[in-house]
């Protein structure tokens, strides 16, 4: 019998491309039908079918307090039945932005937005329109976003396909980014040496969650701020995915760096579509209306989006809220380590935070170069095993996980156990 899954997908690929409206959702990757989700609770998901999974995706990081949070859902409703949208400022847009740079001390202005994309698309153009140069440096297989001049070798979903850079963009844009290695000190210093005059931002995730997780030196985070204040470049750091993620202050509170700008998203929506770029006085005041740099968007500030991230927001600022959030994502990860371990399984994980990477390697990498030499069939192989123990990951073997308040200390022993007695058939 052909389940649900399968015939929604059939149904979808014949009206929408791929089946799917985002590229990592199709299982393409890691092969296998995609699951469509009827509903979520706290650390669960139901499929079509009606399985029940324990969610270690999290629609991709925003879930840090679980599904359908009680407080998170009254707010939403509470804003819905005043209204879904004005395309005016609302009292909710000041509060948002106000806790935004309450949070993250390097916001000194703050505008809302949509998406993480058009957070880092807006950030980049700001930071052409202040310095007035054209150049941006980014990272291989760090993906922020899938605006023309960022699709140069990036992670997600085009490293899952084998396609780390875009049809579409055209050369004359692509050329005007300069990709270096992720966690090259040296590197990045050569390139300022070289072109530092016509740099006009480096953007990077201070953790890279794209290519998988992948921790930053501390002389890379070093070379990033002490390069970018000499050349007179605006270091961005991409904290759509880190930002509320890895600590209350972000990556940037966590490594103790300072950006003079930053993108927000995905946590500070609450699971609803919202993001933000925020930073120096001086940078932000160039955006219209103030200014000559052009930034607009009609659901920008949308009212429901906003009431879902307060409440967010309002959670993780709990007492302990991070400690035992880290506390849980480091006992899986030392769990699924130590179970690999006992079965003579080549396989090692590390967490920031709450969030997650594993690795079918000898050791956990430090570049994109080291995750492209991890076993990837192995790792699909893991991930098709634990989906039928009810267990969901991404399906990529170059995504980040992530584990929320809403997962127990019984859920993590019982993956741990799924992912144990999957190690103990593996020759």
């Amino acid at each position: 019998m052909t389940s649900h899954n399968q015939q929604l997908f059939e149904a979808s690929q014949r009206i929408i491309p791929g089946g799917v409206n985002s590229p990592v959702r199709a299982f393409r990757s890691v092969g296998g039908t995609p699951l469509f989700f009827q509903r979520g609770q706290g650390a669960y998901v139901w499929d079509a079918d009606g399985k029940r999974y324990t969610d270690y995706v999290g629609s991709w990081g925003p879930m840090i307090a679980g599904h359908c949070h009680p407080e998170v859902v009254k707010a939403v409703q509470n804003a819905a039945a005043q209204g879904l949208g004005f395309g005016a400022p609302t009292a909710a847009e000041l509060e948002m932005a106000e806790l935004l740079c309450k949070l993250l001390p390097s916001l000194g202005m703050v505008r809302l937005v949509s998406s993480g994309t058009e957070a880092t698309m807006t950030a980049i153009r700001l930071a052409r329109g202040f310095t007035g140069r054209s150049r941006i440096i980014k990272f291989e297989g760090c993906y922020h976003g899938h605006s023309d001049g960022l699709l140069v070798k990036a992670g997600s979903g085009a490293l899952t396909f084998g396609q780390p850079s875009s049809s579409g963009v055209p050369a004359e844009i692509a050329a005007l980014t300069t990709v270096l290695d992720y966690n090259d000190a040296a590197g990045l210093e050569r390139a300022f040496n070289g072109m530092g005059k016509e740099i006009a931002a480096v953007i990077v995730e201070p953790v890279a969650g794209n290519m998988n997780l992948v921790t930053p030196k501390p002389e890379f985070l070093q070379a990033l701020r002490k390069l970018c204040t000499q050349y007179g470049a605006v270091l961005i750091l991409d904290e759509v995915m880190t930002g509320f993620r890895v600590s209350l202050q972000g990556a940037q509170g966590y490594y103790g760096i300072k950006p003079d700008l930053v993108t927000l998203g995905k946590v500070m929506g609450g699971g609803l579509p919202a993001a933000a770029f925020g930073g120096r006085r001086d940078i932000m005041q160039c955006l219209a209306p103030l200014g000559a740099v052009y930034q607009a968007g009609t659901l920008s500030g949308n009212p429901v989006a906003v009431a879902a991230g307060l409440a967010t927001l309002k959670l993780v600022q709990a007492k302990g809220f991070y400690e035992n959030l880290s506390r849980m994502t480091k006992q899986l990860t030392d769990g699924l380590t130590a179970s690999a371990k006992k079965h003579g399984v080549q396989f090692c994980a590390q967490s920031v935070g709450g969030m997650f990477g594993l690795y079918f390697s000898k050791a956990v990498p430090a570049s994109y170069a080291e995750v492209m030499s991890c076993d990837k069939e192995a790792f699909n192989r893991f991930f098709h095993a634990m989906l039928d123990a009810g267990v969901y990951l991404a399906p990529s073997a170059f995504e980040a996980g992530f584990v929320s308040a809403a997962h127990t200390e019984a859920d993590i022993v019982a993956t741990v156990a799924a992912a144990d007695k999957i190690f103990s058939t593996w020759k």
